[in-house]
């Protein structure tokens, strides 16, 4: 008995509709800790949302601890002088909702990756697969770290900033639950993925976009690039606040020039094996 195996090619609409289910399931993914994050709102405000803006916040905490060992005064906030009010009548529940969905959207990053992953996988080369591998867990990883970075770093710094900066005695710092949690999700959201910066370098690289020699060019731009960037996701745009972002994400653009120097060297030893193999083939 004779078996054939045929490969049947999938067409556009077929395509249409495996992107359709992983997208479903992605929304799905983020939509369940969505609700989950609802569910639980009381005590995540209390211990996520509302801890930056508190002195006994680990951040501070360990800033106090730091210059008690150093002897270098100013590092212990000690006062964090602001209330938060809901001024609308949707404000509360617009918070609610906002907070949830961005709770649910950073716990389910790692499997919204996953699925559109397995989306592009299947259409590429064995050898770029085998370049690509832990793809996911790459860009999960350095999510995670941009995530923490901007909860731990950027946002109670912003904030300590900006409630103990007054320009008459007469003001006090009442803030809106609006523009609080919305400072506190860009500053968040836009570090994750401003992490993912060595990531999109690799795969530039990878198709021949970006070289080492073109981002050592233009490492001047890109400080400057980097300064604006972080001017515009820091709201207090403070000496201070706009040095943690923009060090960072500087940091992050010498590995870019790294990790691209790898993958073109990565390039360049495929490229020889492929001419002698056509060499030894010809023969």
């Amino acid at each position: 008995m004779k078996f054939m195996s045929e490969e049947k090619e999938m067409s556009f609409l077929d395509h249409l509709e495996e992107l359709r289910w992983h997208v479903v399931r992605s929304v799905a993914a983020i939509f369940l800790m969505m609700i989950l994050a609802f569910i639980y709102t009381k005590e995540i405000f209390q211990y996520i949302i509302f801890a930056p803006g508190r002195v006994d916040f680990i951040t501070f905490r360990w800033l106090c601890e730091l210059g008690a060992a150093t002897g270098v005064d100013g590092l212990c906030v000690t006062d964090i002088p602001m209330k938060i009010q809901s001024r609308f009548l949707m404000g509360q529940f617009t918070m609610q909702l906002t907070a949830s969905f961005v709770i649910g959207l950073v716990v389910a990053f790692p499997y919204v990756v996953w699925e559109l992953w397995s989306f592009v996988k299947p259409g590429l080369y064995n050898k770029e697969k085998q370049s690509s591998r832990g793809a996911v867990f790459s860009i999960s990883i350095l999510f995670l770290i941009g995530i923490s970075f901007g909860y731990f770093v950027l946002s109670p710094m912003t904030i300590a900033f900006l409630a103990n900066y007054t320009i008459s005695d007469m003001i006090s710092n009442e803030f809106d639950i609006t523009s609080y949690v919305s400072t506190i999700t860009i500053l968040v959201l836009s570090s994750g993925l401003l992490f993912q910066l060595p990531i999109v370098i690799f795969f530039l690289t990878k198709v021949g976009i970006v070289t080492p020699q073109l981002l050592r060019t233009y490492r001047k731009h890109a400080v400057v690039a980097i300064l604006v960037i972080g001017a515009v996701i820091t709201p207090s745009s403070d000496p201070l606040s706009l040095s943690l972002i923009s060090i960072p994400l500087y940091f992050l653009y010498e590995i870019s020039i790294f990790v691209s120097r790898i993958e073109v060297k990565r390039k360049e030893k495929r490229e020889q094996e492929e001419e002698k193999l056509d060499q030894q083939s010809s023969i």
